[in-house]
């Protein structure tokens, strides 16, 4: 399995295996905590191999620099299968969030799992933004 695309970003789509991105980003800025960043998407796109074939499990956490999680885990299955003579397939993930509320300003994480083994963060920062 190959992360391709790990990223949080203002939203994203999907058409016919097309993956379409806009505006990623890794700061939030506000002049007061909390506040809430009205709408985002964790977009992954991952290259699975035909000794991965079957079903998946994937968990996205966000958690505060105290490891704490700021909303519930996102949760999905995909099942893998391949056409003939072919080795690799791509699945593509819309993880769509709504209202993200952010408590304190301070260092967030973004935490992608796939089948309960950690594959990779990213980082959100949460800023006050000077007067």
């Amino acid at each position: 399995m190959d992360k391709e695309v790990f990223v949080l970003c203002e939203a994203a789509t999907e058409m016919g295996g097309k993956l379409n991105l806009l505006g990623a980003f890794d700061h939030i800025y506000s002049r007061t905590a909390p506040a809430i960043h009205p709408q985002c998407a964790i977009v992954l796109r991952v290259r699975f191999y035909l000794i991965e074939k079957g079903d998946h499990k994937i968990r996205v956490n966000i958690v505060d620099e105290d490891g704490k999680q700021i909303l519930p885990g996102l949760d999905a299955a995909i099942s893998v299968d391949f056409p003939q003579h072919i080795n690799s397939v791509v699945k593509n993930l819309i993880m769509n969030i709504h209202g993200l509320k952010l408590e304190k300003f301070g260092r967030y994480s973004v935490d992608f799992a796939i089948d309960g083994r950690h594959e990779s963060s990213l980082p959100l920062h949460f800023v006050r933004m000077q007067q």
